[in-house]
């Protein structure tokens, strides 16, 4: 009996590595070789003509103490992130609860806010961003109605970068989607007894949307730290491809990428992207550590009680 328990339990084993055959040859071919081939490129100097050369933390070395460049992009993408990253999320939110009203046509406005995390970062949303902000485009004109005269929102340093956070904004569809989901996972008995209790509107949001949503939030949170990190189509296509005007859309994916394939120093190029690596791993435990503190999950709840 035990044999062919035995027998049995092999055949799984192997009926199971077998399905899952596919993601190993991804996950070893596509990223985990890969990963490491780039680790040891950024300890070699590498110029996509000739061998790598070993030298050991030298690119890092001089990444930290002599490349305002890499400091300024950090500085900027990090600017980035803090601006878009919570608007988005709250523009998100605001509008799922909007739309959480029981409104006709439902899937309608869903499907026509959801569009533009579709399109947004690809490089012709860019482009029609960039005519959009331009000194003569459709914003001016339309502030020259009331008689503003706008600025050349991506030819000056000061207003280039609000404009690429307003692209960031606009593409909250995503966010909105699963806040909407977890809108829905929301008992309405909770805020039918809030509301006998004489809670106004601003008490059942903060003591029950937010809380019963608070799982939902840590996700969309994390999901965009990590994509904020990684901003690179609008600092290309707004900035010319070189971070102009004057840097101001150096974002440090776009200096990664200069440095790679436009410097063809490959092997900083991957120093660059390992540190970035770890920043992002970084903010994403930082969040994690702290969820315990803000994040509510009613079966932990129950398990206690």
């Amino acid at each position: 009996m035990q044999t062919v328990r035995k027998t049995y339990d092999r055949r799984q084993t192997r009926t199971a590595y077998f399905f899952l055959l596919p993601w190993l040859i991804g996950f070893f071919c596509l990223t985990l070789g890969p990963m490491l081939g780039s680790l040891y490129l950024s300890l070699s100097k590498f110029n996509l003509l000739t061998p790598p050369a070993w030298i050991g933390l030298d690119n890092y070395a001089h990444i930290f103490s002599d490349d305002p460049s890499f400091l300024h992009s950090l500085k900027l993408t990090f600017t980035y992130v803090i601006f878009s990253v919570p608007l988005r999320l709250v523009f998100a939110l605001l509008v799922a609860m909007a739309l959480n009203q029981g409104i006709r046509a439902l899937g309608i406005y869903r499907t026509v806010y959801y569009i533009p995390s579709l399109l947004g970062g690809s490089v012709a949303i860019a482009i029609v961003w960039r005519k959009l902000f331009d000194g003569d485009g459709l914003v001016n004109h339309f502030l020259s109605w009331f008689g503003i005269k706008g600025p050349a929102w991506i030819a000056h340093p000061d207003y280039v970068l609000s404009t690429i956070v307003t692209l960031a904004v606009w593409q909250f569809g995503s966010a909105m989607v699963i806040f909407m989901a977890g809108l829905k996972q929301i008992p309405a008995d909770l805020y039918e007894a809030a509301q006998v209790d004489g809670a106004g509107p601003i008490s059942r949001f903060a003591r029950i949307t937010l809380p019963m949503l608070s799982p939902v939030i840590f996700f969309n949170l994390v999901m965009s730290i990590i994509n904020s990190f990684q901003v690179f189509t609008p600092g290309f296509v707004i900035g010319d491809g070189r971070g102009g005007p004057i840097d101001s859309t150096l974002f440090y994916t776009l200096y990664l990428y200069l440095k790679g394939f436009s410097f063809f120093d490959m092997g900083y190029a991957s120093a660059l992207a390992w540190i970035m690596l770890f920043i992002i791993a970084a903010f994403t435990a930082i969040v994690f550590l702290t969820s315990k503190y803000w994040v509510f999950y009613g079966d932990e709840k129950s398990a206690k009680e």
